[in-house]
């Protein structure tokens, strides 16, 4: 997931990635170098692998719509974001280290697999405010320094930083979507809201009943993640 504003380090080995990339660089350095990033509703990015450790015999599949099926388009969530590559670093090995920066929520309109990668149209979502932003703002701040608190006591750690966190509220928004540790589906919701007002006031609900889980259960045990099978996603 990617929310705007948010910093993105990606480690670029597909090839249909490599060759995404490759096509960015062509774009001179003083323009923007854009890619769009929208989270899988249903495939993968690579082959899935057996319980436990991934399968070293098990070949991915090839192409620029491999693990989305027939029609890519409906594998995808609508609602993503632009990334703004900042960085592109190429390795010896033909990969690519990038730094991208979220800048704007756009919608999936359609999806053309024709080429070595896959190409998007899409439409920038506009981002309304909504009504009480904010003062809905100034709750979530509360409720999530409280939710901080008691996430970093139930890891046993310290909370590490005392940084000043921002006030305007589509930032506040989108920050706390990202840090907070919620599954897919819900920073998902976040993040196509219809207004900063909307994400804030389900933000004040997640994170209230999140800080209420953990006061009353600070640790779930994780067997079953040793017995599901791993994917490489």
């Amino acid at each position: 997931m990617l929310f705007p504003g948010l910093v993105l380090p990606l480690n670029v080995f597909e090839e249909r990635y490599r060759a995404m990339m490759r096509e960015l660089l062509k774009t001179g350095e003083d323009e923007p170098r854009r890619f769009a990033v929208v989270a899988i509703r249903d495939g993968r990015e690579v082959a899935p692998t057996a319980p436990g450790l991934p399968d070293p015999t098990s070949l991915p599949e090839r192409g620029p719509s491999a693990g989305f099926g027939p029609d890519p388009l409906q594998a995808f969530h609508r609602v993503g974001c632009i990334a703004d590559a900042a960085t592109i670093r190429e390795r010896e090995d033909g990969g690519f280290e990038v730094l991208a920066t979220g800048t704007t929520r756009v919608r999936l309109l359609s999806v053309d697999s024709s080429g070595p990668f896959l190409v998007a149209e899409l439409e920038e979502l506009a981002e309304e405010q909504g009504d009480g932003a904010g003062a809905l703002a100034d709750g979530v701040l509360r409720a999530f320094r409280t939710y901080q608190k008691r996430l970093a006591g139930a890891r046993e750690r310290s909370l590490a930083t005392a940084a000043e966190l921002p006030d305007e509220p589509s930032v506040v928004s989108y920050l706390v979507a990202a840090a907070a540790v919620l599954d897919v589906p819900t920073k998902q919701r976040l993040l196509q809201a219809p207004d900063t007002a909307t994400r804030l006031a389900e933000e004040l609900r997640l994170l209230r009943a999140e800080s209420a889980l953990i006061r009353h259960l600070p640790s779930l045990p994780a067997v079953d993640l040793t017995r599901a099978p791993t994917s490489q996603n």
